[in-house]
């Protein structure tokens, strides 16, 4: 009896007190308001806690990226952003005054648009982050263009999420929206020059005229591709410097790209001496073919008596090396030349080299003489000692 009459007493007393009117609300509905808060907060905080614990030891084992994708949103999720989701159905008890609700409800919307913002971002970062490692392996020139890429992407996410904040708050959206555009206009004008680099990075990434470890030669400039940025190009020469080119330039050039090839394909000639026979330059093509096909790696294709050259009889010889390596080709050539040098030996033929005869006509020294004083023309005067150069009966010059 006492018990109850105490807690009556309390009832009675507590009545009064949870009738106040606070804001526009009774303490009472501010304490089931608050106690909703407390329970909902609880309960999201619960879940993310209970869904991350399960789903992040499953995502390692497993090759869906489904599991991966919601541990990464949940763990970017932020608690200002569950706090304010647990404060919906809290507020929706309450009656605010207009001015508490013109200021609470913007700034409710503004924390869910920032974090579907962060959502997003993390998801364009996950997608970004498998390609990149699925084109390392493969194509290692195209990993910086994608960063690049996610940057201008995160970029205009976030710009857009921006103008969607503003326009939130009541900003006219529509004229700052014109002001950027001029502005982006002179600004793109400004820097056209760096765009077109990053343009021609894309474009190098997307074409793949060359990836980094290719040798390629443009124009008179050689060497083996060591990186791809955004603006330049690196590459690595032969004797050993750094060359340099920025990407819009690079495109505009003749590129010639060595990696793909398969085999050589060489051209190279020699000459005899015009004193050769017939018959032996009957033989000369088919001596080339058989020193071309007793050579490794070499495979022979055509040799012919080219033409009558000014200090020659000249062949034109192709051949195939079967290796793309340039030492390779070199150790080939060598012993192709080595080899046909002792046959062309063995056949009693001669190389040629260039040869110029001089012949000089006594008669035409005469034109070195000057004229009288009543203008005849005066014989040369020659030196004794000076003999005239002529033939000898061998042919020679004496």
């Amino acid at each position: 009896m006492q018990t109850d009459s105490a807690v009556d007493a309390i009832r009675n007393a507590a009545l009064p007190l949870m009738q106040r009117v606070y804001l526009g609300n009774s303490l009472r509905d501010w304490v089931v308001a608050a106690v909703t808060f407390a329970v909902t907060l609880s309960i999201l905080l619960a879940a993310r806690w209970l869904v991350i614990r399960r789903l992040e030891p499953m995502s390692r084992r497993t090759e869906t990226r489904i599991d991966e994708y919601i541990v990464a949103l949940l763990e970017n999720t932020r608690y200002s952003f569950l706090v304010m989701l647990a404060l919906g159905p809290a507020l929706k008890l309450l009656v605010l005054p207009e001015r508490v609700s013109s200021l609470v409800i913007p700034m409710l919307r503004l924390v869910v648009i920032i974090q579907v913002g962060l959502w997003l971002a993390e998801l364009i970062t996950l997608q970004l982050r498998t390609l990149t490692k699925r084109r390392a392996a493969t194509d290692v020139a195209s990993v910086t263009t994608i960063r690049a890429a996610g940057l201008i992407i995160q970029l205009v996410l976030w710009v857009v999420i921006f103008l969607v904040i503003l326009r939130n708050f009541g900003v006219d959206v529509t004229a700052l929206l014109t002001t950027l555009g001029i502005a982006g206009i002179a600004a793109a004008l400004a820097v056209q020059n760096i765009l077109s680099d990053l343009l021609a990075s894309l474009s190098i990434v997307l074409d793949k005229p060359f990836v980094v470890g290719d040798f390629i030669v443009l124009d008179e400039f050689a060497g083996t591709v060591e990186e791809i940025g955004l603006k330049t190009t690196r590459l690595r020469s032969l004797s050993g410097e750094r060359l340099i080119f920025s990407n819009g330039d690079l495109l505009k050039s003749r590129i010639r790209n060595y990696k793909d090839m398969k085999r050589r394909r060489i051209v190279f000639s020699f000459g005899l001496d015009f004193g050769t026979p017939r018959q032996v330059l009957e033989r000369v093509p088919e001596v080339v073919r058989e020193v071309i096909e007793g050579v490794e790696q070499a495979a022979f294709d055509r040799s012919h008596f080219l033409k009558f050259g000014d200090s020659a009889l000249v062949f034109e010889t192709v051949y195939f090396v079967t290796v793309p390596d340039y030492t390779i080709y070199m150790d080939v050539q060598q012993q192709i030349n080595l080899d046909l040098y002792d046959r062309i030996t063995e056949l009693g033929a001669s190389f040629a080299f260039p040869v110029r005869r001089l012949i000089l006509d006594p008669s035409l020294t005469e034109g070195l003489g000057g004229r009288s004083e009543a203008g005849d023309r005066q014989p040369a005067r020659l030196d004794p000692s000076i003999q005239p150069v002529g033939r000898d009966p061998d042919g020679g010059i004496e």
